[in-house]
């Protein structure tokens, strides 16, 4: 994680490891908590992603399927598609690289979401404008952990400087379900899980549809 909020020239962004996510979702509770989401608004989701077959001979079935989870929100990209989309110009940029909402310029539109690969931006019914996470801008400013940081048991995620992410763990972010990286080249870094299939190979199913 990074020590230093105001790194000159910095771009921020998250870290993944699936390999020890277990889906318990404290992430996507504490993130909800700490931004009093209203029901049906949820910043971050727990992705489930399930398949596989049954191999038989003729006398024995030996299983051969699979289950893993994907933690994912906003994913601050370098070529954030809500940006060019929004008409108000509400989708902004802060030089840290992390996307927000400006509240006093959202007519609560919806493009944004529509157009977004993750459906990261969400429409918050109270106030009629889109929401979405901002990397917990506020705890960050105070030395503070993102809450989903905070709140893993596991610690499968991390924050900060992406091209530090990527130097120590790599340049994955193509994993199913999740699309194609090259969409919108998002500030995200996957440690995949050993039976993670590509983007483009999927064949499994998410498990967990009503709940993302």
């Amino acid at each position: 994680m990074s020590d230093s909020f105001t790194e000159a020239g910095a771009d921020y962004g998250f870290y993944f490891n699936q390999a020890v996510c277990n889906g318990c979702k404290a992430c996507q509770i504490a993130c909800k908590d700490k931004h009093d989401l209203p029901v049906g608004v949820t910043w971050r989701r727990v992705v489930e992603y399930t398949g596989g077959t049954w191999q038989t001979t003729e006398d024995t079935y030996t299983p051969n399927v699979f289950t893993y989870y994907t933690s994912v929100s906003c994913n601050h990209c370098e070529n954030p598609v809500c940006m060019e989309v929004c008409p108000t110009t509400a989708m902004s940029k802060r030089e840290d690289g992390t996307v927000y909402v400006d509240q006093s310029k959202c007519v609560g539109c919806r493009y944004c979401q529509w157009a977004c690969p993750y459906g990261a931006p969400q429409l918050d019914p109270r106030s009629g404008h889109m929401s979405k996470c901002d990397l917990c801008y506020d705890y960050r400013s105070t030395g503070q952990d993102p809450a989903c940081v905070s709140a893993c048991p596991s610690r499968a995620l991390d924050w900060g400087p992406i091209e530090e992410l990527r130097a120590k763990h790599g340049d994955q972010a193509g994993i199913a379900p999740l699309p194609d990286p090259s969409i919108t080249r998002p500030h995200l870094v996957i440690h995949p899980h050993r039976d993670a299939q590509s983007w483009d190979e999927g064949t499994g199913s998410i498990a967990n549809p009503r709940e993302i």
